[in-house]
């Protein structure tokens, strides 16, 4: 039971940075109807630039989550704006697009190995003790990790339900066309969704880093399927989905490894696969449709 318990304090952990990328990765994918499988390489560069704000400046981790969470945001916008949108306004299809962020991300990858080599990286942080809850054990970089995604998580809530701009993204996601003859500038909305999505995965990438001992040039790229099996768990395109499916995978992956650690992925994608065999286009799909169609409306 002891193991049991520690294992659901891992899993909300694994669980926030799950929630973090996942919900970074389908708000692109809601707003602009692309695959991005290039999201974890910007994970990555954002974590090394991270770490050089952290060890090489020798600043505090607040400032070092600040440069993540900025180079995500301005990194995934500079992607979308000179490299996505002119395939899309050429007509480029799904597939092409998956391949597009494919070479994109291999682009990336390459860069990145040259800048930064091969060799592992950690971040300075100052050990202290741990803190015990509820049988559960954390240490404060975990507990930063969980309070980062709770935070994050209430702050995009806020802005999707009380304002404009989340007004805006929602309608957007609905039906762009129509948004755009009603007076919705699409093009400032998708900019500013990918500014959005790109600072969760900025953060995303900080958070992971943390949470590792060392992490080297393809570390984001790693995770980046159990984060695909997020979103698509809790319907690609839908935010609240994909918090979801960061929890079911975060707290099972976790439970799973207790038998053995190699089990996390395969659970994560067995979970993935029996919940798609009796609900194909994910947990949410027909309900969050609804609710988008409703909230564009009004």
């Amino acid at each position: 039971m002891n193991q049991e318990i520690l294992a659901i304090g891992f899993g909300l952990v694994t669980a926030s940075i799950l929630a973090l990328s996942a919900v970074g990765f389908t708000l692109q994918f809601g707003v602009t109807n692309i695959f991005n499988l290039a999201f974890g390489h910007v994970m990555t560069i954002s974590a090394f630039v991270a770490y050089v704000v952290n060890v090489d400046a020798r600043l505090g981790i607040g400032f070092a989550l600040a440069a993540g969470a900025a180079t995500g945001a301005i990194g995934s916008v500079l992607i979308n704006r000179l490299i996505y949108r002119p395939f899309l306004l050429r007509g480029a299809t799904l597939f092409t697009m998956v391949i597009v962020t494919l070479a994109t991300g291999a682009i990336l990858l390459n860069a990145l190995q040259i800048v930064v080599g091969t060799d592992f990286h950690s971040y300075t942080i100052v050990q202290q003790s741990s803190v015990h809850f509820l049988g559960m054990i954390f240490t404060p970089r975990q507990l930063l990790i969980i309070g980062l995604a709770v935070g994050s998580m209430l702050a995009l809530h806020g802005v999707l339900r009380h304002t404009r701009l989340g007004k805006a993204m929602r309608a957007t996601q609905v039906n762009a066309e129509l948004a755009r003859s009603c007076g919705i500038a699409t093009d400032l909305v998708t900019d500013m969704a990918w500014l959005v999505s790109g600072a969760f995965c900025g953060l995303a990438g900080v958070a992971l880093a943390l949470n590792l001992s060392a992490f080297s040039f393809t570390f984001g790229n790693d995770f980046l399927l159990v984060i695909v099996a997020c979103a698509v768990l809790g319907s690609v395109g839908h935010v609240y989905g994909a918090l979801v499916g960061a929890v079911v995978i975060g707290l099972a992956s976790e439970e799973a490894a207790i038998v053995a650690p190699d089990l996390k992925e395969v659970v994560a994608f067995a979970i993935l696969v029996l919940i798609l065999l009796a609900r194909p286009n994910g947990l949410f799909s027909r309900t969050f449709t609804q609710q988008m169609n409703v909230s564009a409306q009004q």
